[in-house]
């Protein structure tokens, strides 16, 4: 009996002594297992560093994307556009030509001179805008003068057209100036005639005549659209 209990007894000493081994053995395995694990968390807190370099680069290159976004921001040079859009008010500005709709100069004309037999003779004068020129004959009553000389002056005589004529293109106006309306002797000869568009005409035109004329008293139209109506009488 005795020896069986000894033997149970010895058995249960082997039974505690072998789960002792165990919990040695797992406990010096503990920190090796720690170790581990705190290799692979070492590990990967190093992965994680690294990819957040990477992911850092990324952003340092992001950076030059945001440049090159600035750079379009010299698309404002094409704000340049605007300056060539006010070229275009520079324009002057609206590609009008100079010389348009403004009251007619002698020398915005290309003016004739002829002589003419009716009403005992006179000289019609035509009248035609130069090239590229749209202007108005506005007064419709030319300025002449023989000379100089008050006595060279010629008075209208309110025959003609009595509205300002447009002159541009082929379009044409004419006047009548009568040199003599007296039968004396008593005038003086001129071989030019000269003629303003209007008294303040800063360039006016002398024109010279198909022939000698004997001036006294001269007189003068208004400026027609038809030579019918530039013929001079006196009243």
């Amino acid at each position: 009996m005795r020896s069986r209990l000894a033997a149970r007894s010895a058995r249960l000493v082997l039974a505690a002594a072998a789960v002792t081994a165990l919990a040695a053995t797992a406990t010096a395995c503990g920190p090796d297992d720690s170790a581990d694990t705190g290799s692979s968390a070492a590990s990967s807190a190093a992965a994680s560093d690294g990819g957040d370099s990477p992911s850092g680069d990324t952003a340092a290159t992001g950076a030059p994307s945001t440049d090159s976004g600035d750079k379009t921001g010299s698309g404002d040079k094409t704000g340049s556009g605007d300056k060539a859009s006010a070229g275009g008010d520079t324009g002057s500005g609206d590609g009008e030509k100079s010389g348009y709709g403004q009251v007619c100069g002698a020398n915005d004309l290309d003016l004739t001179v002829t002589s003419e037999t009716q009403a005992g003779g006179y000289y019609l004068v035509t009248a035609k805008a130069k090239s590229g020129i749209t202007c108005y004959l506005d007064p419709n009553t030319p300025s002449v003068s023989f000379g100089s000389g008050a006595d060279g002056v010629a008075s209208p005589v309110g025959q003609g057209g009595e509205d300002s004529i447009k002159l541009t293109g082929s379009s044409v106006a004419y006047t009548g100036i009568s040199p003599s309306t007296t039968n004396s002797n008593n005038g003086k000869e001129f071989d030019t005639v000269i003629i303003s568009t209007m008294e303040d005409d800063a360039n006016p035109a002398e024109l010279k005549l198909p022939d000698t004329a004997h001036v006294d008293k001269p007189i003068v139209t208004n400026w027609a659209t038809s030579s019918a109506e530039a013929v001079p009488v006196i009243a």
